[in-house]
C-alpha cells in the first residue's frame, strides 16, 4: 500500500498529488518492490532489509540516495501476552523526495515533533527521533508491568506471573540490541553530516537525538540488570509461599487428626473407662477439643 504526503504549512500532510515527495510504502506488494527496485533504484536486499524485523540497523550511501535501516518497537496489543517485539523500517532520502518503506502500517507522521517540519532534512531527523521515543515510551509500560508483576508474584504461588517475567526480562534483551543498534546508525548520521547536507542547527538536533537514544540505551539496561538480579529473589518468594502454605496446611492436618484419634479411640467395641458415664460423650467432646488447644499452644510455643 502506498500513500503520498507533502509538506505544508510546515505540516506534513497526506495528498495524493503528483507533486508530492514524501512517499510511505506499507508491507509493498510484489509490483511495488518491482517499481521500487527498477524505476526508483532501489537495492533489492535493502528493501527486504526494511521489512525484516532481524535485520539489524545500519546506514548505506547510493549513488542517487542515501539509505537508512532503523529499529523500533511495533505496536503492542494484549494478544503478545507480554512479548514486545521489534520491527525494522527503511527510509531511503533522495535530493527531492524521501521513501519509507514499513512492515506494518503504523502512523510515521504522529506526535508533537511534527507539527513544525521546516524541510525534508527535518522531517528526516524527526523521523530517525521517532523510534526514539517509542521506545522511551514503551520502556514506562516496561516498568508499571514489572511492578504490577512484583506485587502479584509476592502475594500468589502461580508460575505464570514468574514466566510473564521472563517474557518481559527477553523482550528487555531485544529492546537493548534494537536501541544499541539505532545508535550506531546515528552516531554514523552525526559523522556523514556532510553528505545529508545538515546545517550547524540540523547537527544540534542530531546531537540531541543522539543523547536521548543514549539515555534510553541505559534505562532499559537498567531495567533489564533489575529483572535480571532480583529474578532469582522472586522465584525464592514463590517457594517461600509454597512452603508456607505446606506448613499452615499440615497444621491443619494435624489439628484434624489428634480429636479424629481421641474419637476413634472411644469408638472402639471394647470396654473403656467411663462407658457407662451419663456425661461420657462431653467427656470425650472434651478431649477432642483439648487435643486441638494443645497443637495450638505448641504451634505458638514453638512459633512456628
Amino acid at each position: 500500500m502506498k500513500r503520498s504526503y507533502q509538506i505544508i504549512d510546515n505540516k506534513v500532510a497526506e495528498l495524493d498529488n503528483p507533486d508530492s515527495n514524501i512517499f510511505v510504502y506499507i508491507n509493498p506488494d510484489s509490483e511495488e518492490k518491482k517499481f521500487l527496485v527498477e524505476s526508483v533504484k532501489l537495492d533489492e536486499h535493502t528493501l527486504n532489509s526494511a521489512l525484516d524485523p532481524d535485520e539489524i540497523s545500519r546506514l548505506e550511501f547510493e549513488p542517487e540516495h542515501i539509505a537508512i535501516i532503523m529499529k523500533r518497537p511495533k505496536n503492542y496489543s494484549s494478544k503478545h501476552l507480554l512479548n514486545f517485539k521489534v520491527a525494522s523500517m527503511g527510509i531511503f532520502i533522495f535530493a527531492d523526495r524521501i521513501i519509507i518503506v514499513l512492515a506494518e502500517d503504523v502512523p510515521v507522521f504522529g506526535g508533537k515533533s511534527f507539527t513544525k517540519v521546516l524541510s525534508l532534512r527535518d522531517l528526516t531527523l524527526k523521523i530517525i527521533q521517532g523510534p526514539v521515543v517509542h521506545f522511551l515510551d514503551h520502556l514506562k509500560t516496561f516498568s508499571m508491568i514489572s511492578d504490577e508483576l512484583e506485587s502479584k508474584i509476592n502475594r500468589s504461588m502461580q508460575n505464570k506471573y514468574l514466566i510473564n517475567l521472563f517474557t518481559l526480562e527477553k523482550s528487555l534483551v531485544y529492546y537493548l540490541s534494537a536501541i544499541n543498534s539505532n545508535m550506531l546508525v546515528i552516531e554514523k548520521m552525526k559523522s556523514s553530516a556532510a553528505k545529508f547536507g545538515f546545517t550547524s542547527e540540523e547537527q544540534e538536533i542530531l546531537d540531541d537525538i543522539k543523547i536521548e537514544n543514549s539515555q534510553c540505551y541505559k534505562q532499559a539496561d537498567i531495567y533489564s540488570s533489575i529483572l535480571a538480579s532480583m529474578m532469582d529473589a522472586r522465584a525464592s518468594i514463590v517457594s517461600n509461599n509454597i512452603n508456607i502454605l505446606m506448613k499452615t496446611l499440615n497444621i491443619i492436618t494435624i489439628g484434624i487428626m489428634l480429636p479424629s484419634l481421641v474419637v476413634s479411640i472411644f469408638s472402639m467395641n471394647v470396654e473403656f473407662p467411663l462407658r457407662e458415664h451419663p456425661y461420657a460423650f462431653w467427656f470425650i467432646l472434651l478431649f477432642a477439643a483439648s487435643s486441638v488447644v494443645v497443637v495450638i499452644y505448641f504451634w505458638k510455643k514453638l512459633k512456628w
